[in-house]
């Protein structure tokens, strides 16, 4: 299901570009430009683990295409490719629903690459724009890290005591290093001489799990999720 949920979202954004450039005021902008902000992140647990959000750096190379304007809308492809820590951060709780001092942490870096339609309103050389963005995302695990704290309540002096008994995760593999998912979002963008000045926010939802997720295994789900604020700068290469 969560395949045809990606396959459905890349085939109606390369249908959106395709049938946009056939048509409306043709325009062939290129851009490219540098991007940096932050993540807010948490993985979607089945069973649930209780988390705050794990803020991390992002960072990357922007290529934008615009192809059209079409009725007041400008059409553009936006590829990028980033350097984003992910993970979670978990609120502890022992068997007694009572919050204890234990702390963990998951640092999970990736190399990602967003796909992405982009569709802006408003001014294109020289102003403000609004504009909205969608689509597929792949990603590649480069780096996990755990940190624990040295306070490490346990049961019996065996087992870590937390809420509804769920400890699995903690030194679990991560199983799959590849992922993909769904980004969207919405920025706003000045247009100058001197290049293109953009901030926006975005959420990513993984639709892949890091961890297996056969009945054997511990989780049924155990998908990444992030919220993310960044600003970009591009400057054209041909106009």
């Amino acid at each position: 299901m969560k395949r045809h949920i990606l396959a459905t979202i890349l085939s109606l954004t390369t249908f959106s570009l395709a049938s946009h450039a056939q048509v409306g005021q043709q325009l062939h902008d290129f851009s490219i430009g540098v991007n940096g902000g932050w993540s807010m992140n948490k993985v979607a647990f089945t069973p649930k683990i209780n988390q705050t959000y794990k803020m991390a750096p992002t960072f990357g190379l922007t290529l934008r295409y615009t192809s059209e304007r079409y009725y007041g809308m400008y059409c553009a492809f936006q590829a990028e490719v980033n350097y984003t820590g992910m993970g979670w951060t978990e609120d502890i709780y022992n068997r007694n629903n009572e919050k204890i001092e234990d702390t963990y942490t998951r640092t999970l870096n990736y190399v990602q690459v967003p796909i992405l339609a982009n569709l802006g309103f408003g001014k294109h050389e020289r102003g403000f724009k609004g504009y909205l963005i969608a689509g597929p995302q792949l990603g590649y695990l480069v780096t996990d890290k755990e940190e624990r704290s040295e306070i490490w309540t346990t049961v019996s002096g065996a087992y870590p005591d937390r809420m509804n008994n769920i400890i699995s995760q903690y030194g679990l593999k991560v199983e799959n290093k590849f992922e993909y998912g769904i980004a969207a979002g919405l920025g706003c963008e000045l247009s100058t001489s001197i290049g293109h000045f953009l901030i926006e926010g975005r959420y990513y939802m993984g639709l892949s799990n890091l961890f297996g997720n056969a009945k054997t295994d511990p989780f049924a789900r155990s998908s990444n999720g992030s919220i993310v604020a960044k600003v970009t700068y591009l400057f054209d290469i041909s106009h």
